[in-house]
């Protein structure tokens, strides 16, 4: 097939031509005009130093065929290295909740990683990957956590079952690591100090060995007293890469990560007698042995070859293994009769979680019925186990003041032991195509076919609870039009399917249900001006959620699969660099998100939640970042970020508030290589709620004033 298509240069081989025009043929056949209740314009963000090169540079997020945001028919944002270090985000979720319409809602259960975005919240609805891979399953990402290793971040907005699989309705967050490059061996040293008793460490090298041999390394820790009492967490991480160019078209690389954390074991504050009380802003009402502990291994093999000039093919074998373990009083409620806080569920869980997997693809240049034509084939396949052990979630521990809590020890009477044990076997294939009708016209489509085989161990019983088979297909179709050079409008329209929970926590009674389905149709602007010094972006979607699990008005003790969910919203970016020495990013989001048809059991009866917000969607978001290079050497940066209000519960009768926090910033270069960067975060002190976990009046607090001292130094 190679020798055939390295003959016609100028043309599609006839497998990859045959399948160009089947992609379009089903795509063209599909019930687009009966389900186009959709409207939508997008947002690409897009951040760096340089906005017009982050515009027009390839990303691997998005699509499979190497494409720029420019022409991506998608809300495509770019995190670059330069703005995670002006920024002073050390963490994953930090950086990712600077980008547009991203917010944050982590807490002990899922890892601290879980995300809301276009109205669609958690891992189901939010997908997270780390250098392209997925972990498979839904039950809480904890890797990856530091930004020290990290290259870049690439966030893609709105349904993307297309290119991973079911499980991205609301956006896809790709966290790429740094990798090894043909340089010369360069080295970076980062020490931070800051209040609450924090030390960071970072180190990092990397460059090449000899003239076909390269190598990446990074490691970094951290350990805090945090802003709660008891509070300490602390963290490290590796990350290393040796690459092998065998020959000028063929590379293997392979790569390794390892994370530990034992994150702050804080699950809350409640409220009292229904209000919020900023005098418990520093309360830990967890006991003294609590425990919360992960250890993420990613191992993976990558092999890319480029045959020619229009040809390239790619393939990753890799290996997963998360290991969490929690041990905690996690429920509280505030007891208007004793005057103290109640503390029940106490919880003690082992997560024994394992994936292998393999994918591939190979993408053509090439010309179909005279037009330039770009396609990629491809497959993924993995296994995953996901064993779970716990105490049945029993046990409380003694109340205590809620303004003086005494910790107490952990107390459960049920033994912490394997509890059950399921398996998912998946496997897809897709298909993209770019077709370019003219120099500023093209149209692009997507199509994958995923199909999962679940089964659950019952490790008491050592009985198969039950096997299930899910088959999915999602495709879209989207054009892109450059109005000038610099100024392009896009359209795409999108099915998507989203598991009704974790696939790989599913229990028997969800197991009968099918995907939810989602659909988007999007539409947006993207331009470039100043001679690429500046951008803006301006989009609006709506999207569509169906078959949701929703109580069964005539038993409310039984679900159904009947419930609607639906948002719509405009998104605005702006990146520019108005004057010698400035720099101003921003983005801002209008969000309606809506229940169209959702009942919840309240006392025994199925109550309808039409109309109503879903939990932890922030209707309004905003962000701006500000940086002015007043002298030689010296630059003074402050951002904002803005979070609008929420509700802790499906009745929206418990509001999160809205909330505004300050950073500061001023950098020191001291030198050509060397940095010196003072920080103050949330400077202002703002107490402020990021979600609630457990119940809906159990709310955790986000961190107060922080002060950090940075030195960075490269040789």
């Amino acid at each position: 097939m190679y020798t055939k298509y390295q003959a016609r240069p100028a043309g599609l081989g006839a497998a990859s031509r045959l399948a160009a025009v089947s992609l379009w043929l089903v795509l063209f056949a599909l019930p687009v005009g009966a389900q186009t209740d959709v409207s939508t314009l997008s947002a690409v963000t897009v951040s760096g130093s340089q906005a017009g090169a982050v515009l027009t540079r390839p990303v691997s997020t998005g699509s499979n065929l190497d494409l720029t945001p420019m022409q991506t028919p998608a809300s495509l944002e770019i995190i670059s290295r330069d703005q995670l270090e002006e920024r002073g985000d050390h963490s994953v979720v930090e950086a990712v909740t600077r980008s547009g319409g991203i917010s944050a809602m982590g807490h002990p259960g899922n890892g601290g990683s879980s995300l809301s975005a276009r109205g669609f919240t958690d891992t189901t609805s939010v997908m997270r990957l780390y250098d392209g891979m997925r972990q498979y399953g839904g039950v809480g990402l904890t890797f990856p956590f530091d930004t020290w290793s990290i290259e870049q971040i690439e966030i893609l907005r709105g349904p993307a079952s297309v290119i991973y699989g079911e499980g991205a309705i609301g956006a896809v967050v790709n966290v790429v690591p740094k990798k090894p490059g043909r340089g010369p061996v360069e080295n970076e040293l980062e020490v931070t100090l800051g209040t609450d008793d924090t030390a960071r460490l970072g180190l990092g090298s990397g460059g090449a060995l000899s003239e076909r041999w390269s190598y990446r390394v990074d490691l970094s820790s951290m350990r805090t007293d945090g802003w709660v009492d008891h509070g300490e967490s602390r963290d490290a991480s590796f990350s290393g890469a040796l690459q092998w160019d065998a020959t000028e078209d063929l590379s293997l690389r392979l790569s390794h990560a390892y994370g530990y954390q034992q994150p702050m074991k804080y699950f809350g504050t409640p409220l009292i007698e229904g209000v919020q009380q900023e005098g418990l802003r520093e309360r830990n009402y967890n006991v003294s042995d609590s425990e919360i502990r992960y250890r993420d291994q990613w191992t993976d093999l990558y092999v890319l070859w480029t045959p020619s000039d229009t040809a390239t093919v790619r393939a990753r074998l890799y290996h997963i293994d998360s290991q969490r373990d929690y041990r905690n009083a996690e429920r509280y409620i505030y007891n208007p009769g004793s005057g103290l806080v109640d503390r029940s569920d106490n919880t003690e869980i082992h997560h024994d979680q394992k994936q292998t997997g393999l994918t591939a693809d190979a993408a053509f240049e090439g010309k179909l019925f005279g037009m330039d034509n770009r396609v990629s084939l491809g497959f993924d396949t993995s296994v995953s186990s996901f064993r779970h052990s716990n105490n049945t979630y029993t046990g409380s521990s003694p109340s205590v003041d809620p303004y003086q809590p005494v910790p107490g020890y952990f107390h459960s009477d049920e033994p912490t032991i394997p509890r059950y044990r399921n398996k998912a076997s998946q496997y897809a294939l897709f298909i993209e195509d770019r077709l370019a009708l003219t120099p500023a016209w093209s149209v692009l489509a997507g199509l994958r076919y995923d199909h999962t085989k679940l089964s659950r161990q019952d490790l008491l019983t050592d009985s198969t609870a039950f096997e299930r088979r899910y088959a999915e297909f999602g495709w879209r179709i989207g054009t892109v039009y450059d109005l000038t050079p610099d100024l392009a409008v896009y359209a795409q329209y999108s099915v998507a399917a989203d598991p009704v929970g974790g696939m790989l926590l599913l229990s028997p009674a969800n197991s009968e249900f099918e995907m939810s389905r989602g659909k988007q149709l999007e539409v947006g602007l993207k331009q470039t001006f100043w001679e690429g010094s500046g951008e803006w972006t301006l989009a609006a979607y709506q999207i569509r959620k169906t078959n949701m699990l929703s109580r069964d008005p005539g038993n409310p003790a039984l679900r159904v699969q009947v419930g609607e969910q639906s948002s719509r919203g405009l998104e605005a970016t702006l990146a520019v660099s108005p004057a010698r020495g400035w720099r101003l990013e921003a983005n801002a989001t209008i969000l309606r998100a809506r229940f169209d048809d959702f009942q919840e059991a309240v006392g025994g009866a199925a109550v309808s939640r039409e109309g109503n917000v879903p939990p932890n969607v922030a209707q309004r978001l905003a962000n701006i970042w500000i940086s002015w290079n007043f002298r030689p050497g010296w630059t003074a940066m402050a951002g904002m970020r803005y979070v609008g209000k929420r509700f802790a519960d499906n009745a929206n009768s418990l509001e999160l508030p809205s909330y505004t926090t300050t950073d500061l910033a001023l950098r020191w270069d001291v030198g050509k290589d060397t940095t010196l960067t003072a920080r103050g975060y949330n400077v202002f002190d703002k107490a402020y709620v990021t979600t609630a976990y457990y119940t809906p009046t159990q709310w955790l607090y986000g961190p107060g004033r922080r002060l950090e001292l940075t030195l960075n130094h490269r040789f």
